[in-house]
């Protein structure tokens, strides 16, 4: 087709009106984009596993309160017993706390009993001010302390205000380290400056698209939006669209080897890529869906979230790309434009894939071609042994006090707290008893193992605190009470931990409906959920995926392989990132939701590049023959998927940023799990492997059938050149 040939509206109009529409697109949501804190929630309720104990008793918890307010912990600590006059000192900060009208009655000055530091219990209206009002207390209490001590503020809300703090560099700073990183690799794999500027646009114009999406399903109460998801959100959809960009684009560099026509390239480009892009995209989007089976709140979120960025990555990478080649054409490789081959040299440039990397490609394709079983086995045996490490991960929670990686006043307030008093004071667990038997399960909390005092909640106290009120009537509602119990252990420790286990046990011998939640035994319940979560979802994440896979490449052996090495790749990235956790970063433990979400990201990228592969292979091996047609596939892709494994890697080692224990694990898992699976498991293992088993790997499908319609024999197949 000449370019004469070619309609105006296909040449000009289409792309053009393509982009304006993106144009708009990202001139609503990039403003969007500041505005997602009025519809995101990082408070306890957007983590908490919706059908646990732990829940139900804080859904209790709530009908004894006249207001929604979290308590806030004032430690005024001192390096010595504090004199009559400075106790004094202390009881003046109570009126300047209660001047500030945070929420209701401050309840306080509570000497410890080594006579070293107070405490205060002040309740904060939970609201989206929260963290502005803990500042405000931070400010009013740190200077009005008796001169020579140390004044922290802590407690439920302390820790909420830093953890939101810590989640603020999610807007600007995670995303400028983002795009920075891909845009050097770019220019390094392009060497040029206008293709990189194209596929950033692709992939900035793409997230601008998903804030929208995810804005408007939030603010209709459709999801559950967090800082989590948030962040996650911003380094998926960056990183998905540039791998789907730089598909597109090996596609349409080699199509102009072919034709003059811009726009003929552009559709050839678009036909080739639109199937293993849609395969991939889809497969992302549902075993990002499959969270939705997750018990917990916070994987319910990101699963709709997250799905909402790929598919916007999906259709930027289909329409505003191929509508930037269409006008930009060679030049969009400026100063290093793909010349126009003689029909004689097309074939053998095809083969070699990328400048640059035809000595590399050959290489690798000579091994795998020579010593295929040798290979395979080899990356294999490295994947187990990588995996053993699995052993020493420690996936089962964190104190809360360790989530927050950078200075925390809340963090230091709860090492002062733990010094002077009962370590769970101001966190307390909560048991919520029928009235009938409210006297017997009281006797059964403080005789539990691991629990301090206990009192019943009376009508007029504030059921948060963690301190009596006045000996009144007890609170009663639909026939329950409840019962604040403070522990000798830390509210985020596995000796708190072990004492909730108990005194459910202990609780349930008397009446069998009562239920014990607070702040630990929400955490005991998120790290037991988390643990179901994982065995539930892995295998339907998995079945999802090899049924993509089977209709993709019209095969059930190629599919089998296919899953099983991600897997592997999985085991390995977990292994490896248990010894780094440990004996580099020394972590107390991981989050236990890490492996579930280390899973989902690895093992649906991880298929990605392989559907780039192997969706490749099989249309070289309809034209040439199954080895023939592996190692021509391996030569095409192996520069682009690198490149994309690279960039990938990248953007989510900028999650490392936010000093968040969960998200620099995450960072860590799936950075090194996608080079791992891009380096060796994409290379070496499934070629490897592919090339030994021959044309059976496409079984039951018509290439497995009839190896002899392949175009060479099985003695020539073995002796293909790779390559030129």
């Amino acid at each position: 087709m000449n370019l004469q040939k070619v309609p105006f509206w296909l040449r000009w109009l289409v792309p053009v009106v393509l982009v304006v529409t993106w144009l708009g697109i990202a001139g609503i949501g990039g403003p969007t984009f500041g505005r997602l804190d009025e519809v995101s929630s990082n408070d306890q309720a957007s983590f908490l596993p919706a059908g646990a104990e732990a829940t139900e008793a804080g859904d209790w918890q709530a009908k004894f309160r006249d207001s929604e307010e979290i308590p806030a912990v004032v430690i005024v600590e001192n390096d010595a017993a504090f004199t009559p006059a400075q106790l004094g000192e202390a009881a003046q900060l109570k009126a300047d706390i209660e001047a500030l009208k945070l929420g209701s009655a401050v309840v306080g000055p509570i000497p410890s009993e080594d006579g070293k530091a107070v405490q205060f219990i002040v309740p904060m209206a939970s609201s989206d001010e929260l963290r502005e009002s803990v500042q405000l207390l931070r400010d009013t209490v740190q200077p009005g302390a008796p001169d020579g001590m140390r004044a922290y503020v802590t407690g439920p809300a302390g820790l909420t205000a830093d953890l939101v703090n810590a989640f603020g560099g999610i807007d600007g700073i995670l995303l400028l380290v983002a795009l920075g990183a891909v845009f050097v690799i770019l220019l390094l794999v392009y060497r040029s400056v206008v293709l990189p500027l194209a596929v950033l646009f692709t992939s900035v114009f793409a997230l601008c698209a998903a804030i929208l999406l995810v804005f408007g399903m939030a603010k209709l109460g459709w999801i559950q939006l967090n800082g989590q998801s948030q962040g996650i959100l911003s380094i998926l959809v960056i990183g998905a669209a540039t791998d789907y960009a730089l598909l597109f684009v090996a596609r349409f560099r080699e199509a102009l080897t072919h034709t003059t026509n811009r726009t003929q390239a552009v559709i050839t480009a678009w036909k080739a890529s639109f199937e293993p892009i849609l395969a991939s995209g889809a497969t992302v989007i549902i075993a990002l869906l499959c969270l939705l089976f997750s018990d917990l709140n916070s994987n319910k979120a990101l699963g709709p979230v997250a799905a909402a960025g790929i598919l916007c990555s999906l259709f930027a990478a289909l329409t505003l790309l191929p509508a930037l080649m269409a006008l930009l054409g060679r030049a969009a490789f400026w100063p290093f434009r793909p010349k126009l081959l003689p029909d004689d040299e097309r074939e053998p440039e095809i083969l070699t894939g990328l400048e640059g990397q035809k000595g590399l490609w050959r290489g690798i394709g000579t091994i795998v071609s020579k010593r295929p079983r040798v290979v395979w086995v080899a990356s294999v045996l490295v994947l187990l042994v990588a995996s053993v490490g699995v052993l020493q991960l420690k996936a089962n929670g964190v104190p809360q006090t360790d989530v927050i990686l950078s200075q925390s006043d809340a963090v230091d307030g709860q090492d002062a707290l733990a010094r002077h008093f009962d370590a769970g004071s101001g966190s307390p667990a909560v048991v919520v008893a029928s009235q009938g038997a409210a006297q017997q399960v009281l006797d059964k909390v403080k005789a539990s193992d691991g629990i301090g005092d206990a009192y019943l909640l009376a009508e007029g106290s504030v059921p948060i605190t963690g301190a009596p009120g006045t000996p009144a009537e007890p609170a009663v509602r639909d026939g329950k009470v409840l019962i604040n119990a403070t522990l000798n252990s830390a509210a985020d420790s596995i000796e708190a931990e072990e004492a909730v286990k108990s005194l459910r046990v202990a609780v349930r011998e008397v009446d069998a409906g009562a239920l014990v939640g607070g702040v630990t035994a929400t955490a005991l319940d998120t790290n037991t959920t988390a643990q179901r979560d994982l065995v539930v979802i892995i295998p339907i994440v998995l079945v999802v995926i090899l049924f993509i896979l089977m209709l993709l490449l019209r095969s059930v052996v190629a599919p089998v392989l296919l899953v099983l090495s991600v897997v592997l790749s999985y085991g390995a990235a977990m292994g490896v990132s248990a010894w780094v956790f440990n004996g580099i970063f020394g972590f107390s433990g991981a989050d236990a939701t890490v492996p579930l979400f280390g899973f989902v990201f690895l093992v649906a990228l991880g298929v990605d590049y392989n559907i780039f592969l192997m969706s490749r292979v099989r249309e070289e091996s309809l034209k040439h023959g199954t080895r023939p047609g592996i190692l021509r596939g391996l030569a095409v892709t192996g520069g682009v998927i690198t490149s994309a494994g690279v960039v990938l890697a990248a953007t989510f080692a900028a999650l490392g940023v936010i000093p968040i224990m969960f998200l620099v694990q995450l960072a860590f898992i799936v950075a090194f799990g996608v080079l791992l699976d891009t380096v060796l498991v994409r290379s070496l293992l499934v070629p490897a492997l592919a090339y030994d088993i021959g044309s059976k790997i496409w079984w039951p499908g018509k290439l497995g059938r009839e190896p002899s319609a392949a175009s060479l024999g099985p003695r020539e197949e073995e002796e293909a050149p790779v390559g030129r």
